[in-house]
C-alpha cells in the first residue's frame, strides 16, 4: 500500500485523548517521540492542512515549520500511538520511549557522554569519597551530575581539607605496611587504617560531607557548632578545635556565596537559550540560600523550537540523573509547569513547584541564568565557527601543496595489517572535511596467498573498493569519488595503489605517507614532497594515517582472535559450546588459556580433572611452544 494512503488512514483515526506518539521511517526506526494533551490536534499541527484523501499535498510539512522538522515529516512512514488516562502518565512514557529509543529528531545533551559524579562508599567499614563516571550501585551514594570534571576534582580537594576522609582506595582503609600513609601526616587523612579514629567518629565525618553536598550549610554550621562547644565544655579541647576549624571553613566557602535574599531557599533556576538547531540551558543550584553550582548543558534540538517542549525533555533526562530534586525550580517566561510538576514530585516524594519568576531575587536569578546561557551559546558557536575554518584553511594548504584542482574534501587512507601471512586486514578510512567519518569505515579481508606481499594487497584492496565505484555501488562508502587518497606507506605501496586504480579505471588523485621519516610521495616523482613538518597540511596527513593504522590493527587482532578461538578451541575433545564458554570466561583469552598448567585447566568450572587432562594433551600435541609464543605474544605489523 502506498505511503500515503497508509499515513493518511492513520491520522484520521488518530483519538483525542492524551498520550504519546511515535513517528517512524519506512525502515521502522523510531524518528521521533512526542506526547500531548490531545495526540490528534498535536499530530495533525505537523500535517498541511486540511487532510484531504484526494490532496497529495496534505501529507507534507506545515508551512513555516522548523527545516529539520519538515525534513522529519518528509520521512514519517506511520504513526505509533499510546493512549494515557492522564498528561504525567504521557510524560512518563514518552521519557522511558526517548530513553529506549535515542530518536535522532528528539532533543539530546550533545555527545551524550557519561557525567561526573561525586560518590560515598556507604558499603564500606570506612566509605570513600571519590570521583566517578559510573552511578548504577546500589550501595553508594552519588551527587550530581556535574557538567565540568574539573569542578568535582575542585570539590573533592576541598571537601579533601575540611572533612579528611580516607582517600586510599579498597574497601579496606591503609597499605601492608600497616603505618600511616603520607596523607595522615599532611592532615589530610585521620588514619583509620591504624586506628586513629573511631569507626563511630568516622562515620560522623561522612555524615558531615554528605550534609554539605546535599547544601545543607546551615544545619552543618548547627552541629558544628553545637560539637564545638560541647568538646569545649566537657574540656576536650583538641576536638573543639576540630570542630572550629571546620565551622570556619565551612563558613569561609559559603559566605561569598549567599544569595541577596536568604529566603530563597532551596530551588533549581533554569535558563534557556536556543540558536536554530543548537541550545544551552544553564541550571543555577541554589541550595540553603547558597549558590552551590552553575551547570552547562548544551543540546541537539533535533528540530524542536518551543520552550516548553525544550524544558521538559531537558528536565525528565536532568532530573533522571540528578541525586535530589529541590521543592522549586524556576524556568523560563511562558513555560507552565503542569505534568513536569506532576513527575518531579512523584520523584522526589513530595510536591515540586515549577514555575516562573516575575519579579525580585528569583527573577534576578533567572535573567542571570538566560545571560550565561546565551553567553555559552554564543561562544560554543564562535568556537566551532573557528574549528570549522580551520579545517578549512587546512584542506586548502594540502590542495596547494599537492597540485590538486580542488580542497580534498573526502580523503580515504588505506593500510595493512598482517601477522607474516595470516589474517591479513586492510582498512580503508574516511574523513570529510578534515573530520573522521565513522559511518564509512570498512575493512577488507584480501585474498592474496603466500607471505607477507603488501604491495599485491594494496593494488588487490583499491581494485576492488574503486571498482565498486565505476560499477555504480550506492553503498555511501563506496558511491562517493574521494578528492585525495592517502596510502599508509613509501613509494612501493605508492605504486601498487597507482596499479590498482588505472585496473579500476579511475583517476583520483593519490599520494602515500612514509611514517619512519613522515615523507609524502606522488605519483611520477622519485624524492618526497616537501610538506612543512608541524603544517596544518601535514596534520590532517598524519592523523587519518594514524586512524588507518589503529583501524587496520584493531581489525587484525579481532580476526586473529576470532581465528584462534575456532582453531583452537572448536577441535578439542569432550569440549562443547557451554564448556568453551566456561574456558574462555575462565582465562580471560584464548592465548592465557594456550599457557595454562593441566591444574590451572581443571580449576575451570563444570570441567572434570579427565576432561582437563585430555584438553591439555591435545594442545600440546598440535600446538608447538614456538607457535603459542607466535599466537600469544607477537604483535601485528602495520605498514
Amino acid at each position: 500500500m502506498p505511503r500515503s494512503r497508509t499515513l493518511r488512514d492513520q491520522l484520521a483515526g488518530l483519538p483525542e485523548s492524551p498520550g504519546v506518539y511515535v513517528y517512524r521511517d519506512v525502515g521502522d526506526d523510531v524518528l521521533y517521540v512526542g506526547k500531548a494533551k490531545s495526540v490528534r490536534k498535536r499530530v495533525l499541527s505537523y500535517f498541511q492542512a486540511p487532510l484531504s484523501p484526494n490532496d497529495p499535498n496534505s501529507l507534507r510539512p506545515r508551512p513555516g515549520v522548523h527545516v529539520k522538522t519538515a525534513e522529519m515529516v518528509d520521512r514519517i512512514e506511520r504513526v505509533e500511538v499510546f493512549v494515557t488516562g492522564t498528561e504525567t502518565e504521557a510524560l512518563i512514557l514518552e521519557a522511558n520511549l526517548v530513553k529506549r529509543h535515542r530518536p535522532p529528531f528528539n532533543i539530546r545533551l550533545r555527545d551524550d557522554k557519561s557525567y561526573p559524579y561525586i560518590a560515598i562508599s556507604l558499603d564500606e567499614a570506612y566509605p570513600r569519597v571519590y570521583f566517578t563516571r559510573e552511578r548504577h550501585r546500589r550501595d553508594r551514594m552519588y551527587f550530581g551530575p556535574f557538567s565540568n570534571a574539573a569542578k568535582v576534582r575542585e570539590t573533592l580537594n576541598a571537601l579533601a581539607r575540611i572533612f579528611p576522609a580516607r582517600p586510599c582506595e579498597g574497601p579496606e582503609p591503609g597499605r601492608p605496611s600497616g603505618v600511616p600513609c603520607l596523607d595522615y601526616h599532611i592532615k589530610r587523612c585521620l588514619a583509620p587504617c591504624v586506628d586513629y579514629i573511631s569507626k563511630a567518629d568516622y562515620r560522623e565525618l561522612i555524615d558531615q560531607i554528605i550534609a554539605f553536598l546535599s547544601g545543607k550549610y546551615r544545619g552543618l554550621e548547627r552541629d558544628l557548632e553545637t560539637a564545638m562547644q560541647t568538646a569545649a565544655h566537657e574540656q576536650r579541647f583538641e576536638q573543639a578545635a576540630i570542630a572550629r576549624n571546620r565551622l570556619a571553613a565551612v563558613r569561609h566557602l559559603t559566605e561569598r556565596q549567599w544569595a541577596k535574599g536568604e529566603s530563597l531557599g532551596t530551588m533549581d533556576v533554569v535558563g534557556l537559550a536556543v540558536d536554530g538547531d543548537a541550545g544551552n540551558i544553564q541550571v543555577l543550584q541554589v541550595r540553603d540560600g547558597v549558590m552551590q553550582d552553575r551547570q552547562s548543558f548544551h543540546l541537539d534540538l533535533g528540530g524542536t523550537d518551543e520552550p516548553e517542549a525544550i524544558v521538559e525533555e531537558f528536565a525528565i533526562e536532568y532530573y533522571a540523573l540528578a541525586f535530589t530534586i529541590p521543592p522549586l525550580v524556576v524556568v523560563p517566561t511562558g513555560v507552565a509547569g503542569g505534568a513536569l510538576e506532576e513527575l518531579l514530585s512523584e520523584r522526589r516524594g513530595s510536591r515540586v513547584e515549577v514555575r516562573s519568576a516575575e519579579r525580585g531575587d528569583k527573577r534576578r536569578l533567572l535573567d542571570l541564568a538566560e545571560r550565561n546561557a546565551r553567553f555559552a551559546l554564543d561562544q560554543d558557536r564562535t568556537r566551532h565557527e573557528l574549528m570549522a575554518k580551520r579545517r578549512r584553511d587546512s584542506l586548502d594548504e594540502l590542495q596547494h601543496h599537492l597540485g590538486l584542482d580542488a580542497p580534498p574534501v573526502r580523503i580515504e587512507c588505506y593500510d595493512i595489517s598482517n601477522l607474516g601471512a595470516t589474517h591479513t586486514v586492510a582498512s580503508m578510512v574516511v574523513f570529510e572535511g578534515a573530520v573522521p567519518a565513522k559511518a564509512h569505515y570498512r575493512s577488507f579481508g584480501t585474498r592474496i596467498d603466500g607471505g607477507p606481499d603488501d604491495f599485491a594487497r594494496i593494488e588487490e584492496v583499491i581494485t576492488r573498493r574503486f571498482q565498486r565505484l565505476a560499477d555504480g555501488d550506492t553503498d555511501p562508502s563506496f558511491s562517493r569519488r574521494p578528492g585525495l587518497v592517502v596510502i599508509d606507506g613509501g613509494k612501493g605501496q605508492l605504486g601498487a595503489a597507482v596499479a590498482g586504480l588505472a585496473a579500476a579505471g579511475v583517476d583520483v588523485p593519490v599520494i602515500s605517507l612514509a611514517k619512519r621519516f613522515e615523507e609524502v610521495y606522488i605519483p611520477g616523482r622519485s624524492s618526497p614532497l616537501p610538506i612543512p613538518e608541524g603544517s596544518s597540511a601535514m596534520r590532517v596527513l598524519q592523523a587519518i594515517r594514524n586512524e588507518a593504522h589503529r583501524f587496520a590493527v584493531k581489525n587484525h587482532r579481532g580476526k586473529r582472535g576470532r581465528a584462534m578461538t575456532g582453531s583452537v578451541l572448536d577441535a578439542l575433545p569432550g569440549i562443547g559450546q557451554a564448556r568453551r564458554t566456561a574456558i574462555l570466561k575462565h582465562f580471560g583469552s584464548p592465548e592465557r588459556f594456550l599457557e595454562a598448567s593441566p591444574e590451572e585447566i581443571a580449576a575451570v568450572p563444570g570441567l572434570p580433572r579427565k576432561i582437563a587432562q585430555d584438553v591439555y594433551d591435545h594442545l600440546h600435541k598440535t600446538v608447538s611452544p614456538e607457535g603459542v609464543g607466535l599466537l600469544a605474544e607477537e604483535a601485528p605489523t602495520s605498514n
